[in-house]
């Protein structure tokens, strides 16, 4: 973990989950040559930014509808400061280079507020160095493999219940996002 008690270290990227779920291992019986798995093929899905601190696993999520910009990437970030803001200590925020991230939108706000509220970009091309991509991963094997969606509100009536859970701090989490 960080040395620097006066630190917290958040990580913070965004996921899609599409409608038609993953499927992970199955099990076929021997008596069922031709397995139907059910799959629907439109491209409809659920787009979330979320963030986890890493020294208890306490996750912050927010649902985006439309595409991912600057614009609500900072509703995100201003939301993420104001959770974090109760806290006494500085805050940093470890995220990818996507360009929303790094908008002009919230340029001026982020340099603002960097004293308490500091983001810091990983190296492109380094999803691995980013916590919480572990987290989406462990979402999505919690909540949709080998589970069919008719409807996204469907997959919202399964993830979000799971992301709830997760809001005052996580052990799972803690130890998905450790630090070594």
């Amino acid at each position: 973990m960080v040395k620097n008690p006066e630190i917290e270290v958040w990580a913070m990227d965004e996921v899609i989950i599409r409608l038609h779920g993953t499927t992970c291992k199955m099990w076929i019986a021997l008596e069922d040559p031709d397995p139907v798995v059910l799959h629907n093929p439109v491209r409809k899905n659920v787009k979330y930014y979320g963030a986890v601190r890493l020294r208890d696993g306490k996750f912050v999520y927010q649902r985006v509808m439309g595409m991912f910009n600057g614009d609500n990437c900072f509703t995100f970030l201003k939301y993420l400061r104001k959770i974090t803001a109760r806290s006494s200590k500085k805050t940093v925020v470890l995220m990818d280079r996507a360009p929303y991230h790094r908008a002009g939108v919230h340029k001026k706000w982020r340099d603002a507020c960097s004293d308490k509220f500091s983001p810091e970009f990983l190296p492109s091309y380094s999803p691995e160095l980013n916590s919480i991509e572990r987290v989406w991963k462990f979402t999505r094997r919690a909540c949709t493999h080998n589970r069919y969606f008719p409807d996204t509100d469907d997959i919202v009536a399964v993830v979000e219940p799971q992301f709830d859970q997760w809001k005052h701090g996580s052990e799972a989490l803690k130890k998905l996002c450790v630090i070594n």
